[in-house]
């Protein structure tokens, strides 16, 4: 071009041809890609020999707590957990299981790994709240209704559970139609609802139907309860009924808003 120098031709040429665009995508090498998944692959593989190949992640000990009747030792056995085995291939909800099957005193139990060596054993016991007669020995009831234990004698303050059920009547036939441990259940609910300061000084609670419940306290006076229903008003119905007559030897609340008392 005629008039252009040689300079401003150069100039031309260095606008045109410029720097790449900022945005434009330059795909990674396969050297990269090769390198980056060899590093992936050997961190995965070290990681699970870690866990469970080597020494150092393996089951050492176990530990129990919240025994109060049972010992560690005792639950430690049953838990019968495989020491020298990688931790992480324990399997806390089957461990769980058999502590439940094999010790029915245990209510619940939580099982933990304890990194890097240990496994956990947190155990809550059941609590009686009745005791069933059998024979020479007394089977321990929990607040659930359940029968879980059998000991030799009853635990202090525990009250007996004497079932008398009905043989005749429409009573009897209610007590065949749901059985004997829906009459166990209904006298822990019972037993759930006396004041405390009556539940220390009862000795027995008699069950003869689901409307017939009683309570005999250490001191021979008796309790007339009836069902378990409207167990609050009960409590405190026959609270105020022994401030009130200090002296009665009988007391009956089955009907809340009409109860009595006797010397008799």
């Amino acid at each position: 071009m005629a008039g252009t120098t040689t300079a401003e031709r150069g100039e031309r040429r260095r606008e045109s041809s410029g720097p790449p665009p900022a945005g434009r995508f330059r795909p990674p090498r396969v050297r990269t890609i090769v390198i980056s998944v060899a590093g992936l692959v050997l961190a995965a593989g070290a990681a699970v020999w870690l866990l469970y190949g080597s020494h150092w992640l393996r089951v050492e000990r176990v530990s129990v707590s919240g025994t109060r009747v049972l010992t560690p030792a005792e639950v430690r056995e049953a838990a019968d957990v495989p020491l020298g085995d990688p931790l992480v291939s324990v399997d806390t909800g089957a461990l769980a299981a058999r502590l439940g099957r094999e010790l029915p005193r245990i209510d619940t139990v939580d099982v933990e790994r304890s990194w890097p060596d240990g496994i956990v054993l947190r155990v809550t016991e059941r609590t009686p709240v009745l005791v069933v007669r059998k024979g020479a020995e007394f089977v321990e009831v929990d607040d659930d209704g359940v029968r879980y234990a059998t000991v030799p004698r009853a635990p202090k303050g525990v009250p007996v559970l004497r079932l008398e059920p009905a043989r005749s009547g429409p009573a009897a036939a209610s007590v065949r139609r749901f059985g004997e441990d829906r009459l166990v259940r209904e006298a822990v609910r019972v037993a759930r609802r006396v004041p405390k300061p009556v539940a220390r000084v009862t000795r027995e609670i008699t069950v003869r139907s689901f409307d017939d419940i009683g309570l005999e306290l250490t001191d021979d006076r008796t309790v007339t309860w009836g069902s378990g229903e409207l167990g609050e008003d009960k409590a405190r119905v026959l609270t105020a009924l022994m401030k009130a007559a200090p002296d009665a030897r009988h007391f009956d609340v089955s009907v809340p808003t009409a109860p009595a008392s006797s010397a008799s």
